[in-house]
């Protein structure tokens, strides 16, 4: 017996979000269609023209631009930023950094310094165990 493998496809939402683009802004066609893993891998390997400049100029996508801004998803709407922002949004943002971003960068910071505390703590505490363990 020989087996049938099917194409894994998903909706063009995941797909989006696998691209790291604004599905509202994608074409009509990827919008209302499905796509296949071998579309996806297409699409990153060799971008069309639409995703280029979606990549470039946005309209991005939330998590998209709290990672170009240097906060959190949480961040931005606790900020009152729920929409997506296109680069020239997010650069005008940047350079006027009003002080809801300051203070949310300021936050992000410490989040990210205590994550890595906490990472080197577990790594020494399992050191701690290996060193202690018997040997045979």
């Amino acid at each position: 017996m020989t087996s049938h493998q099917t194409s894994q496809t998903m909706k063009p939402a995941t797909a989006a979000k696998k691209l790291g683009v604004y599905l509202a802004a994608t074409p009509a066609e990827f919008r209302e269609g499905v796509v296949s893993r071998a579309e996806l891998n297409a699409f990153q390997a060799d971008p069309p023209e639409w995703l280029r400049e979606l990549r470039r100029n946005g309209p991005h996508p939330r998590p998209v631009v709290a990672a170009k801004l240097g906060v959190s998803i949480s961040g931005l709407a606790r900020n009152g930023v729920t929409e997506a922002l296109t680069t020239e949004q997010i650069e005008e943002l940047k350079r006027e950094e009003p002080e809801w971003l300051r203070r949310e960068r300021a936050t992000q910071a410490e989040v990210r310094q205590e994550a890595a505390r906490l990472k080197k703590l577990r790594e020494e505490k399992a050191e701690a165990r290996e060193e202690a363990r018997p040997r045979s």
